[in-house]
């Protein structure tokens, strides 16, 4: 009986307890906590990897920052050559180009185009590519008094080429120049002033419920303003105060600009007009109708050098000149755009633009 109890026991032990003495062998026993094999070498390999991961990463970003430092710290005013007529480098005509809507910054561009020439001892003459219906008459002032500057202090030929539009401020700047080509298609005059600014006081008070509060020291300290109507009085106080000088001031330069004209002459066709190349011609407000060529053929005639290389400058495309191009692209406003647009304007501008 007893021996029958205990083989009961062990065959009841061996059948539950896995590691019993009837257990199979066949498969080892692996310890607790041992790594299986191969697996050290994965680890050491993706340590690896990592590592090399981080170093690249550090690197990257270095060169970054310092592509970024090269860019930013780099002259966003310099300019390079580009080549528009193969020719000798010893004589060189360079082509300023004014396009678009002239103002303070457009400004700024030709005077940095000058200065570019001035620094090349072998530029021989200047061709100031026009294509623009004017703009504000600061703008278009300075520019005429970078071309007569140069004129006079480098005592080198400057020629106009008008491009398609040269109205307005177009046509001031032009008048800078010794002699003035203009393309058969070509849109000049408008020569006068225009002045204009809004009106608001009906769609803030009766649309938007704004009551504007204007307080002044004097009572035409706001002339004209945004915030009423404006009078006869204040008509005749904004063609005193700014139109005729401007007006005054633009017949004048095209009288000094066009010796062939008196000042009566050019009074007679400052009323506003446009004209066409062959009329433009014609009442001799140009020299010339022609085409890129025929303005380099006389500045080489005024210079007299039988072959030049013509050139034009391109700006150097850096990252903050690209920054600084989208930011202006950006819609913005702010205090200082809603004052400039309902600001009066007086502007040396082809109104039809």
């Amino acid at each position: 009986m007893d021996f029958e109890q205990n083989d009961n026991l062990s065959s009841g032990h061996t059948s539950d307890s896995p590691g019993a003495i009837g257990a199979d062998l066949s498969e080892p026993v692996k310890p607790a906590g041992q790594v299986p094999k191969g697996t050290s070498g994965w680890k050491i390999f993706w340590g690896i990897v990592l590592a090399l991961s981080i170093l690249a990463n550090i690197a990257l970003f270095l060169m970054m920052m310092g592509l970024l430092m090269f860019f930013t710290t780099s002259q966003r005013d310099a300019f390079e050559e580009g080549v528009i007529r193969e020719g000798p480098r010893s004589a060189k005509i360079v082509v300023i180009t004014l396009e678009g809507v002239i103002h303070t910054e457009q400004a700024k561009d030709v005077y940095e185009q000058i200065r570019s020439a001035r620094q090349n001892k072998h530029v021989k003459g200047l061709i100031v590519r026009i294509n623009s219906p004017g703009g504000t008459i600061s703008g278009s002032d300075e520019i005429y008094n970078e071309i007569r500057k140069y004129r006079r202090e480098e005592e080198k030929p400057v020629v106009a080429f008008m491009q398609g539009l040269a109205a307005s401020g177009g046509y001031y700047a032009s008048v800078a120049c010794e002699k003035i080509v203009a393309e058969p298609t070509t849109i000049t005059g408008s020569i006068g002033v225009i002045f204009g600014h809004f009106i608001l006081q009906e769609l803030l008070e009766q649309k938007l419920g704004i009551q504007p509060v204007i307080i002044t020291s004097g009572p035409k300290k706001d002339w004209p303003s945004s915030f009423e109507p404006i009078t006869e009085e204040q008509r005749q106080y904004v063609q005193d105060k700014l139109i005729s000088p401007a007006y005054d001031r633009f017949v004048e330069i095209v009288a000094d600009g066009r010796p062939m004209l008196s000042l009566d002459d050019v009074k007679r066709l400052a009323d506003g007009s446009i004209y066409g190349a062959e009329e433009a011609r014609d009442v001799q407000l140009i020299d010339e109708i022609g085409y890129l060529d025929e303005a380099i053929e006389l500045v080489k005639s005024l210079a007299g050098i039988e072959k030049a290389k013509v050139i034009e400058y391109r700006r150097h495309i850096s990252l903050a000149s690209f920054l600084s191009a989208r930011s202006r692209n950006v819609l913005s406003i702010d205090r200082d755009k809603l004052y400039e647009l309902s600001m009066p304007q007086i502007l040396y501008l082809w109104s039809a633009y």
